[in-house]
């Protein structure tokens, strides 16, 4: 397989690949990787899912580029990049917590531009639909895809029946309310102020409580990871 490479898309809202790795992340991180091009030949779709904060997008971008470092081509996307657009907010309660579960993801256009076209085989696929910050749409631009290729797609909600299907491996990393609470607070303080806590306690918190009472996720999950500490993460299915 020629020299691997990973491609992100246009949005904003883009996290750095974590500086530093410790020897038993690096592991798991490995193993999952096993996991991922034991599946088939072709092309592979991984979703890795988790409470807010869990470390999902981190998780991804490791396993991307672990992946391409074994000479992979590997395209990232993140559900927060295939939202509802914040115009149309009025139409529709997207700011309580069971408001934010039901009607902030645009399923729809994600399965349209990225999920569909990449599973049939074709040329091109959009790795973002309206950037969480600009508000921009990019569901036009569109980036080339390989005859074998892995996408990765990070986020909350990832096994909801309306995408659930797609995955060919899925992903939850594990930890606990308060500790998803804690992180994103910790996270987003510098973004959004004091208003912090009440959008990750009173919106996330409690939409991923429905998610995980109506769809049971943990359940669905084909690997689970506890990443309640990041340097020593631990597989604990399979």
């Amino acid at each position: 397989m020629a020299g691997g490479r990973v491609v992100l898309s246009d949005s904003t809202w883009q996290q750095p690949l974590p500086a530093d790795c410790s020897e038993a992340r690096a592991s798991v991180v490995s193993l999952v990787a096993d996991s991922v091009v034991a599946k088939r030949p072709g092309r592979i779709i991984v979703g890795v899912d988790g409470r807010t904060a869990a470390g999902k997008t981190s998780f991804g971008h490791e396993l991307a580029h672990t992946l391409a470092g074994r000479g992979w081509t590997v395209l990232r996307a993140s559900l927060d990049d295939f939202k509802q657009p914040w115009r149309d907010r009025h139409l529709y309660d997207r700011e309580s917590g069971e408001g934010y579960y039901r009607n902030a993801f645009d399923y729809v256009t994600l399965t349209r531009v990225l999920l569909e076209p990449f599973t049939s085989g074709a040329a091109e696929v959009a790795l973002c639909s309206i950037d969480p910050i600009t508000q921009i749409d990019h569901s036009a631009t569109q980036v080339r895809v390989p005859d074998a290729a892995v996408l990765v797609v990070d986020g909350v909600f990832a096994f909801r029946p309306e995408v659930d299907r797609w995955w060919d491996l899925r992903i939850w990393l594990d930890v606990d309310g308060e500790q998803s609470v804690a992180r994103g607070v910790a996270r987003d303080h510098e973004r959004v102020g004091t208003s912090s806590l009440s959008l990750h306690r009173d919106r996330y918190g409690v939409a991923e409580e429905l998610y995980l009472n109506e769809v049971d996720p943990v359940s669905r999950a084909d690997v689970i990871i506890d990443n309640r500490n990041f340097a020593e993460p631990r597989i604990t299915r399979p």
